[in-house]
């Protein structure tokens, strides 16, 4: 791997080369097994053998490989610093001074996570999420923990779960939850875990986490990073639950935990999708769907001491929900959500909002990169007559920006002149009392800003774009 001097040039250097020797002590994976030793794990039963792969779990989360990819994600993934302060950029000189301590508290068990820094970010759907941002060195080793216990708990995970796992993302279990709708699935039992990430029950979690791993001194990390506080307005909050998002191991423990309700569903014969926390379930009829869902909310209550939200959960025909910002049709096709149209609205109103002070050319750049994530995204949704409608809209509030940017009647008259528009006509509409949004859709407007003029700014189409991805 590799780190990025102050010049901007790529050196190669492997950070934990010198503590090869003392952390692959052992048998770490690296073939150099004593022949007595091959002839012990041979003779061993499987439990046993089972049991010693676990229980050098620590040494294997300290080989040199696996910390250096550890300190390449986090390094790519940036991020802000939590509440000592440490930057992505000087996580290296940090580790150059303290790695040989670092691995020592490791293998000994002693490390100690620092609390994380609470952040509250708005949600979509209202109401605020709590983040976490634990500081670089606890990232780094939150990792270092994530690349060996995914590769255990990975394998034992439902073919149903596809959140926050390698190889599998959103758009299967939408394309998956279609084929259920089109075999005539076509009720949905649809729950939401109420502040699953903040009710995370630690005792149930470790227990879960036991049933897999030996290695005291893992568990016995993992449990500290649980119940770190969280730093706000300078005082530390002891956590007793939860698994604060903003952490590398928090969407494995997750599913880690929520790996009991896919095996009691699978164990039911249901068909099902689950992503992180988002979970439907399809049925046949309503009445079979009132049955899981009692079902379900017991389960989830008594067993993982988590809550069902009833205002946001419902029993209902699938087109009437949305699964992961689509709407599923009965046959089988994908729309977008009308939320999701929704929510694209409020992120181009943020992004154009009058106080921000910021050039034409700037707005356009910001309201591409959202479009061209956003498309991409929904690139599978029957919706081009939506992304046609979107597409407008978008327009509109552009010209609507470019004409509140030029303030004054003669600054917009001359704007609209220099753009072809009648002299005549471009001092009516600039002298009118309309309001910047009725001005907008005006004939002087679209005869000024034409398709070809925002096509000269570089503004991407969703509509166009959306074509040229389905080809």
């Amino acid at each position: 791997m590799g780190v990025e001097n102050q010049q901007g040039t790529w050196i190669q250097l492997r950070l934990f080369e010198a503590q090869e020797e003392s952390v692959c002590h052992g048998g770490c994976g690296n073939g150099g097994t004593e022949p007595a030793a091959r002839e012990e794990g041979q003779a061993a039963t499987a439990s046993t053998r089972k049991r010693a792969l676990t229980d050098d779990l620590m040494e294997r989360i300290c080989e040199r490989e696996n910390l250096n990819r550890a300190y390449q994600r986090v390094k790519a993934n940036k991020g802000a610093a939590g509440i000592d302060g440490m930057t992505v950029d000087e996580m290296y000189d940090w580790i150059q001074e303290n790695k040989g301590e670092l691995i020592q508290s490791l293998l000994d068990g002693r490390y100690q996570p620092q609390p994380v820094r609470g952040v509250e970010i708005p949600k979509p759907s209202g109401g605020t999420r709590q983040l976490g941002i634990p500081t670089v060195v606890d990232r780094l080793v939150q990792q270092a923990f994530l690349q060996v216990l995914e590769r255990l708990l990975d394998p034992t995970f439902s073919e149903s779960s596809y959140g926050f796992r390698r190889g599998r993302n959103a758009h299967q279990a939408l394309h998956r939850a279609a084929e259920y709708v089109a075999e005539g699935r076509e009720v949905v039992v649809d729950f939401d875990i109420s502040k699953f990430f903040d009710r995370v029950n630690h005792d149930i979690l470790m227990a879960r986490l036991a049933r897999h791993v030996t290695d005291k001194r893992v568990l016995r990390i993992v449990r500290r990073f649980l119940e770190a506080g969280i730093m706000q307005d300078g005082v530390s909050v002891q956590r007793h639950a939860g698994t604060p998002q903003g952490g590398p191991l928090s969407p494995l423990l997750a599913n880690l935990l929520l790996d009991d309700l896919d095996k009691e569903l699978e164990r039911r014969g249901h068909r099902f999708c689950r992503y992180a926390d988002d979970c439907n379930i399809y049925v046949r009829t309503e009445r079979a769907g009132e049955r899981v869902m009692n079902s379900v909310v017991r389960f989830l209550e008594d067993r993982l001491r988590l809550k069902v939200n009833a205002d946001k959960s419902a029993v209902a025909d699938v087109e009437e929900r949305q699964f992961l910002g689509y709407r599923l049709m009965h046959d089988g096709r994908l729309e977008a959500a009308p939320r999701s149209e929704h929510r694209a609205k409020q992120r181009i109103r943020a992004i154009t909002r009058r106080n921000r002070g910021t050039s034409l050319e700037q707005i356009m750049r910001d309201v591409n990169g959202f479009l061209t994530g956003w498309v991409t995204y929904f690139r599978y949704a029957d919706s081009e007559w939506l992304l046609e409608r979107l597409d407008s809209w978008i327009r509109r509030k552009l010209r609507c920006v470019r004409l509140k940017q030029r303030k004054k009647p003669q600054a917009v008259a001359a704007f609209l002149i220099s753009l072809g528009v009648p002299e005549r006509s471009a001092r009516q509409l600039a002298g009118s009392g309309k309001g910047w949004w009725r001005k907008a859709a005006t004939p002087q407007s679209h005869q000024a800003m034409t398709l070809a003029w925002f096509r000269s700014q570089g503004l991407v189409s969703l509509s166009e774009r959306y074509r040229a991805l389905q080809s």
